[in-house]
């Protein structure tokens, strides 16, 4: 069965950076895209950023673009979301997911096997 965990979040004043880690199983991190997704409460979960199976191609949400960076190390079977300049309404939880399903419209659809998520809280 494919586990992801989620670490590295936290509490941070506004504009501090801090980056989160989703370590896999079954090296799903090298077959297939991974994403990260976030919920704040009381909100729809929403996406945040993905990378290619191949590593070649990165997608970022506007509300993050020029201050997230995705990443993936297949040696370690991890993914990356170093987050800088960060926002209070960057608080939520943050998940990881990989992208099971490809053939979707979409870069933010066809994900499944979600890690628990880690919580990020920026205070202003």
């Amino acid at each position: 069965q494919v586990q992801l965990v989620e670490s590295g979040g936290g509490s941070v004043q506004a504009g501090a950076p801090l980056r989160l880690s989703c370590a896999a199983s079954g090296g799903i991190v090298s077959r297939h895209g991974m994403g990260w997704f976030r919920q704040a409460p009381g909100q729809a979960r929403e996406f945040v950023a993905t990378i290619s199976g191949s590593g070649g191609r990165t997608y970022y949400a506007e509300s993050v673009k020029d201050r997230f960076t995705i990443a993936r190390d297949n040696a370690k079977n991890t993914v990356y979301l170093q987050m800088n300049s960060l926002k209070p309404e960057d608080t939520a939880v943050y998940s990881c997911a990989a992208r099971i399903n490809p053939s979707t419209s979409s870069v933010a659809s066809g994900y499944a096997n979600w890690g628990q998520g880690t919580q990020v809280t920026v205070s202003s």
